[in-house]
């Protein structure tokens, strides 16, 4: 007499083909299937491995066996764009078709416990290592999208950057030569009105422009690099920038405990100061007493800690730590691109800049290798 184990493996075994032939039918009628001309065919390969399961009592080739046919599945679905969640529903289906044709078998629980351990752990694995894999293919597929939208973006960027350099090449020399007859206007007649306001004009469209062209060309241009002297270098620029100090209304300190040189480009140190500079002075047009402060020291070996300081109101939490982030500005007429140059002009000087906000104060800490003895 056979036992239970032995009386449901022949009930699987001579209705196979029927068992799978339900399935198929059920999946088709109840589950969004591109395969379904194969699914009789899937069925019955699933359930030749679960016979073998269960004669040989689960070995690691049938376990290896389960996984190789589960990421065929799992490619078939991923290839025909089916969701993960109706192969999940179609499988529970097949277990429950499976478990309804051994119930008139009527086993106890002590009975059917290993029978139906092993048909579990079959489907189960099935599931696991097919959801599994589609996964993988998925994220490997999100990948690959996003390294061609990616790979296409920065080559779309890339040649909108030549572009904009070319342009702004050729806009730079007629404003050149405009700037320099403003020049002569004002050396050879300096009561026509408004000069001085076309000047300070002029003067900020060409920083724009500079401002645009460090970000096209990058590190790919040649420097002048030269030895000087930042206290020199910050007196230069306060004089520069006094009209429009005195058109905020401000006041501007600077207090240098000693004489520091910098190696690097005179030019871009001078850019990083008026950028920062004018940026406080366009916060301070709404505060009394409005204050720049300019400080340096030593912070460590070789190291000088600049900073610039204003009694401005706090930067927004919202607003601070997108601050160094290409074109993000808060300004009407404002790039973006001032700060952001800024912290890539002192990081390619072997520095930091970074900026600390308080109710009383906002401050721009510069800290960047000095050069001993003027060497």
């Amino acid at each position: 007499m056979m036992n239970y184990f032995e009386e449901a493996l022949e009930v699987l075994i001579s209705e196979k083909s029927s068992i799978a032939a339900e399935w198929s039918k059920t999946i088709t009628n109840t589950v969004k299937n591109p395969f379904k001309d194969g699914n009789h065919e899937k069925g019955m390969l699933l359930f030749d491995l679960i016979i073998q399961a269960l004669t040989e009592k689960k070995t690691e080739m049938i376990d290896s066996q389960i996984k190789n046919y589960a990421h065929i599945v799992a490619s078939d679905r991923m290839q025909a764009e089916v969701n993960i969640a109706e192969f999940i529903k179609s499988v529970s289906l097949g277990r429950t078709i499976l478990f309804n044709r051994l119930l008139p078998l009527n086993p106890t629980i002590a009975e059917s416990h290993e029978f139906l351990l092993i048909i579990n752990d079959c489907f189960d694995q099935f599931i696991y290592h097919t959801v599994e894999h589609y996964s993988e293919l998925k994220s490997k597929m999100n990948e690959n999208h996003y390294y061609f939208i990616s790979s296409t973006h920065k080559d779309r960027l890339t040649l909108l950057g030549q572009m904009t350099s070319s342009f702004v090449h050729e806009f730079r020399n007629p404003l050149t030569s405009i700037m320099g007859f403003i020049q002569l206007l004002q050396d050879e007649k300096p009561k026509i009105k408004y000069l001085d306001i076309i000047a300070k004009e002029l003067t900020q469209l060409n920083l724009r422009i500079t401002q645009f062209l460090n970000i096209s060309k990058r590190d790919t241009y040649d420097l002048t690099i030269e030895l000087f002297s930042i206290e020199q270098l910050t007196n230069e620029v306060i004089e520069f920038l006094y009209p429009s100090i005195l058109g905020a209304n401000s006041s501007i300190t600077s207090s240098f405990t000693e004489t520091f040189f910098l190696k690097g480009s005179r030019e871009e140190f001078r850019q990083v100061l008026l950028n920062i500079i004018l940026n406080a002075l366009d916060i301070l047009s709404s505060v009394s007493n409005p204050t720049i402060t300019i400080n340096t020291e030593k912070s460590k070996s070789n190291m000088l800690k600049l900073t610039i300081s204003n009694n401005g109101p706090k930067i927004d939490d919202s607003i601070f730590p997108h601050l160094f982030e290409p074109f993000f500005t808060t300004k009407k007429r404002g790039t973006g691109l001032g700060l952001f140059v800024c912290k890539e002009i002192i990081e390619k000087h072997g520095g930091t800049l970074t900026c600390d906000s308080s109710d009383q104060l906002t401050t721009f800490i510069i800290e960047v290798p000095y050069v001993s003895n003027q060497e």
